[in-house]
């Protein structure tokens, strides 16, 4: 079911539905303000994961209609290779009967045959062996017109779903476009909080299905690519590095990588917007260069659940999460996240 749900995330495009032939509930109307930028981002986020789902699913089911079209044509032509050898066949019968005066009538055969008996056990046999020809003549033509008719119907559900997925390719084109848009709205308001060093407060996102089942222990984000790791060194930093970078794009969800409670949610300094978590046991976890916070400091969180959504506020040379796993709350008593991580069953 394609729903519009005021202000909720996870709504797929009435464009979309349309193409997957859904039917989509209209929006819910309301008068209130326009939802802000990082809620409009964390929707996008989800219709452009799930155009991309779609699109994939589609180009899946196009290759393995094509690789089926493929096989019948093989099919058809090794069918089309025994029609010719049994025509081959037929014509050799002809042949042999006008050889040995088969336009004679069969009483004239019999009349000039010196053995009556073993001529007409050898009608008989050739006779039998003619409507054996015949009988497979009739399957191999039945054979090659539904191997036909299914080769035609294999190529046509093929181009149906390579139109499909090229709308869906546009759905998902669009929805990337108006996301990049948001993104960087995004980050014009994440800037501006981070340059006056007043926080404009958690906007709460609804997480789809909540935090995930089971897991102690999570990474900060899903989808991402390691860059600067734990004590790396390089002009961009004063000392030393003193966490791990994950390129993400800007609004990408930001998760507590375990339970435990808001330490501290701060908008100025080098590390633009960030939030620090006290886990149980004693170590903190920081997660910086934020666009936006969805907690408040003192609030109790799972493990997985959404804190934040990446960006590029303070000293950031680009859209990433910039996190770090401390003894204290304090800058300079961090330990390597990875190894951190690793040691709690999660490798990176």
């Amino acid at each position: 079911m394609c729903l519009r749900h005021r202000d909720r995330l996870l709504i797929v495009p009435v464009m979309l539905c349309a193409l997957l032939g859904t039917p989509a509930r209209s929006a819910v109307a309301h008068d209130g303000p326009a939802p802000p930028a990082s809620a409009e981002v964390a929707r996008l986020y989800a219709e452009a994961a799930e155009a991309t789902e779609q699109y994939e699913r589609g180009r899946r089911a196009a290759d393995r209609q094509r690789i089926a079209a493929s096989r019948l044509e093989d099919k058809l032509v090794r069918q089309r290779e025994r029609l010719a050898a049994v025509h081959d066949t037929i014509g050799g019968v002809a042949r042999e009967q006008y050889r040995t005066g088969g336009s004679l009538a069969l009483t004239g055969r019999l009349l000039l045959a010196d053995d009556p008996d073993a001529f007409l056990r050898g009608y008989h046999v050739a006779d039998r062996a003619e409507e054996a020809v015949s009988r497979l003549l009739d399957q191999e033509r039945a054979a090659e017109r539904q191997l036909t008719a299914a080769e035609q119907e294999a190529r046509a559900a093929w181009r149906a779903l390579a139109v499909r997925n090229s709308r869906l390719a546009a759905v998902r084109r669009g929805i990337e476009a108006t996301l990049e848009t948001a993104q960087w709205k995004l980050q014009a308001e994440a800037d501006r909080s981070a340059a006056s060093g007043t926080c404009a407060g958690a906007v709460r996102l609804e997480q789809p299905g909540g935090p995930p089942k089971g897991p102690e222990w999570v990474a900060p984000v899903e989808d991402y690519t390691l860059s600067a790791g734990f004590d790396s060194v390089g002009e961009r930093w004063a000392n030393r590095h003193t966490g791990q970078d994950f390129a993400v794009d800007i609004g990408a969800p930001v998760r507590s990588v375990g339970p435990g409670r808001i330490a501290s949610v701060s908008c100025g300094g080098g590390f633009g917007i960030e939030v620090l978590v006290r886990h149980p046991d004693g170590y903190y976890s920081q997660y910086a260069h934020l666009a936006g916070v969805t907690v408040d400091q003192g609030e109790k969180v799972a493990t997985g659940q959404w804190i934040g959504q990446a960006g590029t506020t303070g000293n950031s040379t680009g859209p990433h999460l910039h996190f770090e796993v401390r003894l204290t709350p304090h800058l300079g008593s961090g330990v390597d996240p990875a190894a951190w991580l690793r040691e709690r069953g999660v490798d990176l």
